[in-house]
């Protein structure tokens, strides 16, 4: 759906998506709220309310099953939380290895702030573009498992997208059904949470000291 936090647009556009269906949806999201809340400087927090309210009476409406919130940068969110808003029944966020310190604290804050009881959680983006880009070549996700003799580094990095941050599903699109079948094949692995969480800390440490490091004289 469109990143217009406007009630009616959004009222629209999910009775657009039914129609282009041919059925109601299962789920719908509000991409990126971030990007119209930085065009409205006013009222942040009531124009995030308004727009889960139109989309949880939209549901409530059968136009949908159900709808949630992508973020991209969920840290711009944080203090926009309305606690007596509808809430999302799906909240998804970047996942895996590309995503940095701060923007993984800040999923787990908004987690922590907008699923308290239950909500379901979703990644996105674990390959951070394409499972055949150069990168893969040169680091071994297989670390992060118990037990990394089966699977492959793409499939390693899918799994471990699972821990960077704690999330229920991770959303990939392909055309490709080996492809597919060979991330479903990976959700036999077991991720090393102390490894995760010593990597964590690793990009904590590297962030930190890169803020810190003086400015070069010219």
């Amino acid at each position: 759906m469109e990143h217009s936090l406007d009630p009616t647009r959004l009222h629209s556009a999910v009775e657009q998506a039914a129609k282009d269906l041919g059925r109601e949806p299962d789920l719908v999201f509000l991409h990126n709220p971030e990007h119209s809340l930085r065009e409205a400087i006013p009222h942040h927090h009531d124009l995030l309310a308004q727009a889960c309210t139109a989309l949880d009476a939209a549901a409530a409406k059968g136009l949908c099953a159900a709808w949630g919130v992508a973020s991209w940068d969920p840290a711009s969110l944080l203090n926009l939380i309305d606690t007596t808003a509808p809430t999302p029944a799906v909240l998804m966020v970047r996942a895996g290895l590309f995503v940095g310190a701060r923007t993984l604290d800040a999923a787990d804050a908004l987690i922590k702030g907008w699923c308290p009881c239950g909500g379901t959680v979703w990644g996105m983006s674990p390959f951070g573009g394409s499972t055949s880009a150069p990168v893969w070549d040169r680091i071994d996700p297989r670390v992060f498992l118990r037990d990394n003799s089966q699977l492959s580094r793409v499939q390693a990095a899918f799994r471990t997208a699972y821990h960077l941050p704690q999330v229920d599903s991770v959303a990939v699109g392909t055309d490709e059904r080996a492809h597919l079948g060979e991330l479903v094949g990976a959700l036999v692995g077991e991720v090393d949470e102390r490894t995760v969480q010593e990597y964590r800390s690793l990009l904590r440490d590297q962030t930190a000291r890169a803020v810190s490091l003086p400015e070069a004289p010219r």
